[in-house]
């Protein structure tokens, strides 16, 4: 059995693009006719480009081989170039590939993947969704208020949610951190205070951040958050700078979480290294795959960390999370999406029921991508898959992150 074709499938979610602007799917077929299914979270480059590195990456260190040797074409791809080191783009291209070869193994054998990852060691994944408008929301005022957020909160443990996300504390800009605004801070308590009264001890809070302040507005900013216990501080600092979350996760009584912008072991293994987060949150489309998956949960295993697979992207990624989650002792939990589109494209084989996601029975990741419904919907747009704004923090007005993927401003 040998890898002979790919396909690449980019597709637009419809408005307001939760989950991103596009996902980027790919779809291998070996030789003798089996299919596979990958998704790469890969978005410095445009999705035409994106596409031409995806095929390159495909052509060069993977098309001919088993689809057995993953091992085998990460060392190809990892050292392409004369590199050996982490390449974001790159290792975006490969995983989403490496993931479909699992899916082809999985189908080979008539085993789900997380039966080949070691086996089923969770029968079920607790999933937790980040806080989306509810119909009778304004989609544009939610993001900033309080009331609006414990509503959805509510909501959510209703549904059988057990944590709930959200980031009140924007912007998110290009020119790294800043410390927040005392308007932000006061927001962020307001938030913290409201939703914690809605939800009780029914829910963890999960305070996202996504990389915006300095060490010391981390701190200052998780410092006034500590009364109300959330479970994770996510991205205090910009993702490079691993000394900067040592000093916060060292400074704030509430466990730092980072990974979705960060990619293969060795820039995980320098953020355990430095103590500098106890919950690793990689995005297996751009982490380097189901494989680098595992060892990340075996490095975090040997330092008392936890896993929660992060998901801003499609339901295939998603998938692959959830296996990964079966399989592995130190989960924490997994992020989920909810909506009709991304149910779908995969049918419902996978589904959150009362707040947790049971483990797939089919075989490779258990779901059929919908084609037809896939290919209906392409992106046409010029914007990235997330892109941040150029203007810096506002110390006289509002500040706001609004969540999904809004139209680009020209």
């Amino acid at each position: 059995m040998r890898l002979e074709d790919l396909e690449i499938i980019i597709t637009a979610p419809p408005a307001p693009g939760w989950g991103g602007r596009y996902w980027i799917f790919v779809k291998l077929t070996t030789d003798d006719g089996l299919t596979g299914w990958g998704e790469c979270y890969a978005s410095s480059v445009g999705p035409e480009a994106m596409r031409a590195v995806i095929e390159d990456v495909f052509a060069r260190h993977m098309q001919g081989e088993s689809p057995e040797n993953i091992e085998l074409m990460f060392r190809r791809v990892y050292s392409s170039g004369f590199t050996q080191r982490p390449d974001l783009t790159v290792m975006g291209a490969f995983s989403g590939l490496e993931i479909a070869c699992w899916d082809i193994l999985g189908k080979a054998r008539e085993r789900p993947v997380w039966a080949l990852l070691g086996g089923r060691v969770n029968e079920r994944v607790r999933a937790y969704t980040y806080l989306y408008p509810l119909p009778h929301h304004d989609i544009d005022g939610f993001w900033i208020s309080a009331e609006m957020h414990a509503e959805a909160a509510a909501d959510c443990v209703a549904r059988g949610y057990t944590a709930v996300k959200f980031d009140p504390a924007g912007p998110y800009t290009i020119h790294g951190g800043h410390m927040p605004a005392m308007r932000d801070i006061t927001r962020s308590v307001a938030f913290c205070a409201a939703i914690r009264e809605a939800v009780g001890d029914r829910a963890d809070l999960l305070f996202g951040t996504h990389g915006q302040f300095t060490p010391a507005g981390a701190i200052r900013l998780g410092q006034a958050l500590e009364p109300y216990a959330p479970l994770w501080f996510e991205e205090p600092v910009p993702p490079d700078d691993v000394a900067g979350m040592a000093e916060v996760a060292r400074a704030v009584r509430i466990p730092v979480a980072t990974g979705e912008r960060l990619t293969t072991r060795a820039e995980f293994a320098a953020v355990l290294r430095a103590g500098a987060a106890a919950i690793l949150q990689p995005a297996l489309g751009r982490a380097g795959g189901l494989w680098e998956g595992c060892k990340l949960a075996a490095l975090a295993e040997a330092f008392g960390a936890q896993m929660a697979p992060h998901l801003y992207a499609g339901p295939v990624e998603w998938a692959a999370n959830v296996h990964l989650a079966v399989a592995v002792p130190n989960l924490l939990m997994a992020e989920t999406i909810e909506t009709e589109f991304h149910r779908d494209l995969i049918g419902g084989a996978i589904a959150v029921e009362e707040g947790f996601i049971a483990a797939p029975q089919g075989p490779g990741l258990g779901i059929d991508l919908d084609e037809a419904l896939a290919r209906a919907h392409p992106f046409t747009g010029e914007g990235l898959h997330l892109q941040m704004q150029e203007a810096p923090c506002d110390y006289v007005g509002v500040n706001c992150f609004a969540g999904g993927a809004p139209p680009v401003k020209e």
